[in-house]
Parts: structure tokens; sequence; C-alpha cells
């Protein structure tokens, strides 16, 4: 089934920031879209089994290779919640040090140009530090600078103990660069680097001498500097340095980091050992895909690494029950300490890593996201930036939402019921939950 749009649709507020409450009158509700869990029960239970998809020597079994494991859907869900840090008021503490600690714990944070509300890194770590302040992110970057930015799945905020593994990628692009700039000549570039080592660091604004030339690809930016400050980037002779917004300032990134030598680039074994450990803490129950997420080349070495631990007894085959032949592993740590039911709401930007993964997400949760900010009008479900609302473990609402600036208010664009749960103790929590996010909104 396909949900239904809500027949009221645009110019519907929640409120100044300092409200209580939000009147009835400014929410409304779409037709259900039902999902119906494939599974009925909420137990985690043991089997002995084998997997004839598996690709490997069957061993005998030992006590260093534990039994594989079977999880419904609802185990699954709860630990992939506490993974993500969604299960609980304050995860991280409260202070500036815990943006840090949160990207750090997940790994990245997706950084994207979309403000019709709050920028979705805000969004991210607002969600897991409620106490959290955008200067807190500023701090960690430029001053302390212990995040930096850099492509992962997207470009995103990416914590600075894990630079070593950018490193090979920084290298490929050196002789394999981005087709994004394939206009760059070295002469933009090593005008660009000359420029930032001679005078310090600067942002395209600081720029004034080029002529603008046609774009080659839609995202191409028209000034020849500022792709070859991207390409520097993309390559890592520039950092950024500072962002204001989506104004970025470079810097050479030795300077910036004041290295008196750079670090030692990863080996391959050590950045796969990186992706999944890192998948593994912020996932909780991982699959091939979601380690290897739109990085499909290293698929093969993760693979091979995910079989040692398993024969090692360090990760437990786990059967999803409706995931069918796709194959899950999990820490026997995970499996020993299954989280009780999660309870709180949470107003999730569409880049927030418990959704981006869209598979996963609809194998999980039994919702089908979709990202319809360049989808026509007519042909929208949801709306042109429809946050999924997920409330006591369960995603139940779909609301496309607005930042009023001027007034300092939310508009409701579109509210679009999700699951067959009573809407009425559902609309409340979600009114509650709307007022902390508007606030947020709007704090200087």
């Amino acid at each position: 089934m396909q949900p239904v749009r809500s027949p009221r649709r645009g110019g519907s507020s929640i409120g100044t920031p300092h409200c209580n409450t939000v009147a009835a009158s400014t929410l409304h509700a779409a037709a259900v879209f039902c999902v119906k869990s494939a599974c009925s029960t909420d137990t985690l239970t043991l089997r002995l089994s084998l997997n004839p998809n598996r690709r490997q020597t069957i061993m005998p079994r030992t006590s260093a290779t534990p039994a594989p494991a079977t999880l419904t859907q609802a185990s699954a869900r709860r630990i992939w919640l506490r993974a993500q840090r969604l299960d609980t008021p304050e995860p991280f503490g409260a202070d500036a040090s815990a943006t840090v600690a949160a990207i750090e714990h997940l790994g990245y944070v997706q950084i994207d140009t979309i403000n019709v509300i709050e920028r979705c890194h805000h969004h991210i770590l607002w969600n897991r530090i409620p106490a959290y302040r955008r200067e807190h992110l500023y701090q960690a970057q430029s001053v302390d600078k212990t995040v930096f930015e850099y492509w992962t799945h997207a470009l995103s905020y990416v914590p600075t103990r894990d630079l070593k593994y950018y490193l090979a990628d920084m290298k490929l692009h050196q002789t394999t660069p981005k087709t994004w700039f394939n206009s760059v000549t070295p002469a933009d570039l090593r005008k660009v680097i000359a420029r930032i080592r001679k005078n310090g660091a600067l942002s395209i604004r600081d720029i004034d001498d080029d002529i603008p030339v046609e774009k080659d690809h839609p995202w191409a930016s028209r000034k020849p500097s500022k792709r070859a400050l991207q390409l520097a980037f993309f390559i890592g002779k520039l950092t950024v340095s500072e962002r204001s917004g989506m104004l970025k300032t470079y810097e050479l990134i030795e300077r910036h980091f004041d290295w008196e030598r750079p670090p030692k680039r990863a080996t391959e074994k050590e950045t796969t050992d990186y992706l999944l450990a890192r998948a593994l803490r912020s996932q909780g129950v991982v699959s091939l895909d979601s380690v290897c997420h739109l990085n499909a080349k290293r698929k093969p070495l993760v693979r091979a690494a995910i079989d040692m631990r398993v024969k090692k007894g360090l990760l437990v085959p786990v059967t999803i029950e409706g995931a069918g032949k796709i194959e899950h592993w999990a820490t026997p740590q995970t499996l020993d300490e299954m989280p009780e039911q999660v309870e709180g709401v949470h107003i999730l930007s569409p880049f927030d890593p418990l959704i981006i993964q869209r598979k996963r997400l609809n194998l999980l949760f039994g919702y089908e996201h979709r990202f319809e900010a360049y989808v026509p009008k007519e042909k929208r479900l949801y709306g042109y930036f429809a946050l999924p609302v997920l409330v006591d473990g369960e995603i139940v609402a779909a609301l496309d939402l607005k930042a009023d600036r001027e007034r300092r208010t939310l508009q409701i664009q579109q509210w679009s019921w999700i699951g067959t749960r009573k809407r009425q103790p559902l609309k409340a929590a979600i009114e509650n939950g709307l007022h902390g996010f508007e606030q947020f909104q709007f704090a200087s």
C-alpha cells in the first residue's frame, strides 16, 4: 500500500518556539500507511544451523565458533537503535565534548546543502545531544581540530583520529581524480595552493579574479578557482579549516593540523578492519551491504574479515526473520546484551545514519523512505523534505516541514501517518517533540 496524502497542505504552523503546546488545528493526519511486521514475537532465540549460501569451508563446531542466532525484526531493530544511541536521552552527555564523542561513535555525520530546515549535520547531532549547540561543532573542527571533513559515502564530518584511513583515497584521487573535476587544469590547481601557502587560509569569496566558465555537470561551479579548491580538497592538499553555513574556508592540510610529518597511511587490511569495526559499533547487527554502503569494491575484503572473525568466535552469524537470504553478523556481546523497550520521540533527518540505508531501514522498520526533493511535486508521496518520526522505537509518521525564519516557526507542509498504531497518543507525543525541534531550529 502507498500512503495517502493529507488533504490539507501548506501553511500550517506549530507556533512560536516559546509555546508549550501545539494547537490541534495546526496539525493534521494523512490516511494510514499500513506496515505489518513480519514477526509476531519479540524474543531472541538461538538455533544450530548451517547456511547453504555461505561460501566457506564448514568448520567443526568448537567453543570458539558460537551457534548462529535468530533475531526477530523487533529485536534487531532495538539493537540498531541502541547502537545508534537513539535509545537514551543523553548518551554522549551535554557539553562540547559530546559532539566529538557522537561523531567518533557514529563514524561520520553527513553534510548536505538543503536548508529548508536546519542543515542535516546539526540535526543529526541534536537528535543524540539534546543540549547540542552549533558552536560545539565549530570548536571541534576549527579550534580543537578533533573532526575534519571528507568523503565517506557523501561529504561528512569524520573523527580526526580516523584520518589515516582516508589517506589512501586522497592518494587515489591524485592519480585518478573524480570526473567532476575534469576541467581543472594543473595551472589552476597550482595557483590556488600557492595562494593559500603564501597568504593563509581563504574561501572562494576571497578570490575575485576568476573568469567564469561553462558548467560541465549540474553541480559544477562556474568559477575555475572553486573547482580547483574542491579538487585540492579531495586529493588531500587542502582541508576545510572553518565552515560558516555552506561557505568553506580552505587551508593547507599540514598547516591546519600542525603536522611535523603527515600520518602514515593505513594499509588495506587496517582500513577493512576499521570499516567493519565502525559498522559493528554503530549498527549492532551488520550485513555485507551495510558495512560497504556505496563502497562495493570493498566487499571481498570485508567478507574475508567477517569469515575470519566467525571462525575465531568474534562474530556470530545472525538470521533476521523476514530477511530471506541476506546474511547478518553481530558480536556475542551484542547478542548477550539485548536492549529493553526503546522510548522517546526523534524527528529524524533523511540523512541520519538510521535512515540513509534505505533497504536496511525497510527490512527492520517496515518503512520505505522516499527522498523527494528532486521529484516533481505532483508525484511526491511524503513531501519535498519529509522527516521520519521515531516514537518508542517505531517509525510512525513522516513530516514535511519548512522553517519560516522570519516568523521563527516551523510550517507543517504535510503530515503522513505510518503504521497501524493509535494516532491520538502518538499525535500528542509528536507535537511535544515538534516544539523541542522548533526551539532547536531557531536557537541563537
